[in-house]
């Protein structure tokens, strides 16, 4: 089955969109994705793709979540959410475990986002937040977005204070996809919770990175991101 999934990959290989793809994710020396090797395949054909292997056994998925290829380890989270989802509470554990061991390959932005509040948030939204932390401590910089990340599931059920909290926890983080994530997460329990927002804001915002002030404020009426954009600039 692995063999098979693997040549409809090689047969819709674009390398022209490669190309695209790999300056996009940004895949140069030193930047955040440095060599990363994409084989120009869109997301909505690896959808189709992943739909057809939804069966496919952890141990082949580890494989395809430990492959050279962006687009190999895309799929695999994306069957691996649909595992999760579909599972029963024994095996949503040993999917989140599975998926927490392989964090050194959930690297790049798109593969975080797309599995770690479907996983790794969904399986702790009853369960203690402890891993949120350790993550959010990591050096690495995709567990801490993993951190960050995972929250959104959280949101969706109206708990914020885990994502207030991770948020001050990376406050100071140096990376602009941290200053992007903790922005959108701000921002999404303020879609929720505009009071919950507010007061975050007035505690920390003189002291936020302006990308993530910005993102955080985005759906705030434009003389309520004006005020708190100069107060920031004082």
């Amino acid at each position: 089955m692995l063999n098979q999934i693997k040549k409809e990959f090689q047969e819709k290989a674009n390398p022209e969109k490669s190309k695209i793809l790999q300056g996009f994710f940004k895949t140069g020396k030193g930047e955040y994705g440095e060599g990363d090797i994409f084989l120009g395949i869109t997301v909505p054909e690896q959808r189709k793709i992943a739909k057809k292997y939804t069966r496919l056994p952890l141990t082949q998925l580890k494989k395809l979540l430990t492959s050279k290829f962006h687009e190999h380890r895309l799929t695999s989270l994306i069957i691996l959410t649909q595992k999760y989802t579909n599972a029963i509470s024994e095996k949503k554990k040993e999917i989140y475990d599975f998926y927490l061991s392989k964090t050194k390959n959930i690297n790049n932005w798109d593969l975080v986002d797309l599995s770690a509040p479907t996983i790794v948030g969904a399986y702790l939204l009853d369960k203690p937040r402890t891993k949120l932390y350790q993550l959010a401590n990591s050096k690495d910089l995709w567990e801490k977005r993993i951190a960050i990340i995972s929250t959104y599931a959280l949101i969706r059920n109206n708990q914020f204070e885990d994502t207030l909290r991770i948020s001050e926890v990376l406050m100071h983080d140096k990376h602009d996809l941290i200053h992007k994530a903790v922005g959108w997460m701000l921002r999404e329990v303020g879609k929720r919770n505009q009071q919950t927002l507010e007061s975050f804001l007035k505690k920390h915002h003189k002291h936020m990175p302006r990308t993530m002030l910005r993102y955080a404020i985005e759906k705030f009426p434009q003389s309520k991101r004006k005020y708190y954009l100069q107060k920031q600039s004082k």
